[in-house]
């Protein structure tokens, strides 16, 4: 039989249009996950940081969960109330903007040597506009309000601690449990899915249960209570103390013969309360510490995600491979001397490592270290100090050493050579023989492929200029006189979607005569280019005064400290913070 071809401009006019046939006949068909690059992320704060919130991203899931509160000392102890939990979708939030993220300290543990002997409330966690309450203290009388609250304990009053205090809605937790005097054990925190339990005679109460969360893609309890410790008193026993909460809560102690331990600590990063703890003549008692809290985000996002602080990384479904920057942190320079104006090397910039389809697994969590900067290195009469090399930084196989630190002037014998890392430092001025050339130190160390950066510059010769620090994209130059020991140039990355320059190498200290000049950060007057290298700076009189420190979140290596006109030696400054950021694939 014969065939009729038509255009899919006649199908159209007559209402039959192939695709949208075929989705009506296919509710639950396959989308090419090609066609789809918006994928789910989850980010967990296990310390608090900072979230960028990348391009493309107007809400988010949460959850926030706050740390909880110590358990009290002696026998009848309440336990500590776990911290608040909330969580919820739909937040909103803005593209580009920065939120600090804080996850609340567990509270401590009471003293058995220190009266009242109550336990401390846990600390808030804070994203954004929702903050979550520390968990109540455990008491030996009252227990104290929170999050969820605190148990009572055996003096007189006995009450339990009001829970979700201050009031949200939902509500972020429970009461804690009420002790029940000198004849039983003391009341349990509360949990935030319960109540805790009231104590009884022998036993404490058990800490109230949390709270399930599956936002992180694993079905995980949070924010359980600390169980009461076993009453007080001088029979055999054992009497046993509560146990903890689902959800991280801590044990209670029991209590044999009058005496007994320490209460259970809450699990880290629950939000779980601690236990309470008993009495021993012959040992020092403690109730246990409530566990910190935790901040997790879920949202959809295509294209890069940047990190600027340490935090954990859930591997989305579909992605198989991530572009990185990873960036360590910048060296201190190290700190200028007094005696004979002798000055210090700038300090190497972090290392800089780049790349493009390294494998990762979807729903494994990577861990994302971001290195710190080093500290500078002190001033001194004779001697300034060494800076101190910055920190590295990792994702996955990739790491990133942290930046040399600037070598110390000195007027006295011994190395006041440049310190060796992602970038190397600069060497100061001074050392052995005295006023000679110090070397800078090593670049790319240890050795990857390609180079992480660059090796430092030399002191001038009788240490009145420091040498630069490296940076990622060239050596720190040798100081002279009157030149100066400029930091190594930066080098650029648009792995963010913008052109940003990173580890430029921190400039090298100078002199206080008037012909001397200051030493470049990132080898470069043009602030945007620095890449965070530091600069040493200059005085109406010619002389240097404390630099700028390394940019923040760049690598930048620190200054070099120098030699004011008042002849008074500079401390250094700080190297900058590293970063990580990663683009999906």
């Amino acid at each position: 039989m014969g065939i009729k071809l038509y255009s899919t401009q006649t199908l159209a006019s007559r209402g039959l249009i192939p695709s949208v046939i075929y989705a009506a006949q296919n509710p639950n068909r396959v989308v090419n996950p090609f066609w789809n690059f918006n994928r789910t992320v989850v980010v967990l704060f296990k310390q608090s940081g900072i979230w960028t919130c990348p391009v493309g991203v107007t809400e988010v899931e949460y959850l926030v969960v706050a740390g909880g509160g110590g358990g009290a000392s002696r026998s009848g102890a309440g336990g500590g109330g776990a911290g608040g939990f909330r969580t919820g979708t739909g937040l909103a939030v803005t593209a580009g903007n920065t939120y600090t993220v804080t996850v609340g300290a567990g509270g401590s543990g009471g003293d058995d040597d220190a009266s009242p002997y109550n336990g401390s409330s846990g600390s808030n966690s804070v994203f954004s506009t929702i903050t979550s309450n520390g968990g109540g203290a455990g008491g030996l009388s009252s227990g104290g309000s929170g999050g969820s609250g605190g148990g009572g304990g055996r003096q007189s009053p006995y009450a339990g601690g009001a829970g979700n205090t201050p009031s949200t809605s939902p509500s972020q937790g429970n009461a804690g449990g009420v002790g029940i005097g000198l004849s039983g054990g003391g009341g349990g925190g509360g949990g935030a899915g319960a109540t805790g339990s009231a104590g009884t005679d022998p036993n404490g109460g058990a800490g109230g249960a949390g709270t399930l969360s599956t936002i992180s893609g694993s079905s995980v309890t949070y924010a359980g209570g600390g169980g009461g410790s076993g009453k007080d008193s001088p029979a055999a026993g054992p009497f046993p103390g509560g146990s903890g909460g689902t959800g991280g809560g801590g044990a209670g102690a029991a209590v044999s013969s009058g005496n007994g331990p320490s209460g259970t600590a809450g699990n880290t990063n629950t939000g779980g309360g601690g236990g309470g703890g008993t009495y021993n003549a012959s040992a020092n008692i403690v109730g246990g510490s409530g566990g910190s809290g935790i901040v997790i985000l879920k949202y959809r996002m295509t294209g890069a995600q940047i990190f600027t602080s340490t935090a954990e990384w859930i591997c989305p479904e579909g992605v198989t491979s991530i572009d990185y920057l990873v960036i360590a942190g910048g060296g201190g320079g190290g700190g200028g001397v007094s005696t004979y104006g002798r000055v210090a090397g700038g300090a190497g910039a972090g290392g800089f490592r780049t790349g493009t389809s390294l494998p990762v697994t979807a729903g494994n969590t990577y861990t994302i270290t971001i290195g710190a900067g080093g500290a500078a290195g002190a001033a001194g009469s004779s001697s300034g100090s060494d800076g101190v090399v910055g920190a590295a930084s990792i994702f996955d196989t990739i790491t990133s050493a942290g930046g040399g630190f600037g070598g110390k002037g000195a007027f006295s014998s011994g190395s006041t050579n440049g310190g060796n890392g992602g970038s190397g430092g600069g060497g100061g001025g001074g050392g052995n023989p005295v006023g000679g050339t110090q070397s800078g130190g090593n670049g790319n160390t240890p050795s990857t492929s390609p180079s992480q950066g660059n090796n430092g510059g030399n002191s001038g010769v009788a240490g009145v200029t420091g040498g630069g620090g490296g940076g990622a994209g060239g050596a720190g130059s040798n100081g002279g006189a009157p030149a100066r020991g400029n930091g190594g140039i930066a080098l650029i990355s648009t792995i963010s979607g913008t052109s940003t320059y990173y580890a430029g190498g921190g400039g090298g200290g100078f002199h206080n005569d008037p012909g001397y000049v200051i030493g470049l950060g990132g080898g470069t007057s043009t602030p945007s280019q620095k890449g965070g290298g530091a600069d040493s700076t200059v005085t109406p009189g010619g002389g240097s005064q404390p630099g700028s420190a390394g940019g923040t979140n760049t690598g930048g290596g620190g200054a070099g400290g120098g030699h004011n006109p008042s002849g008074v030696g500079q401390a250094g400054t700080a190297g900058g913070s590293g970063i990580v950021i990663i683009k999906l694939n």
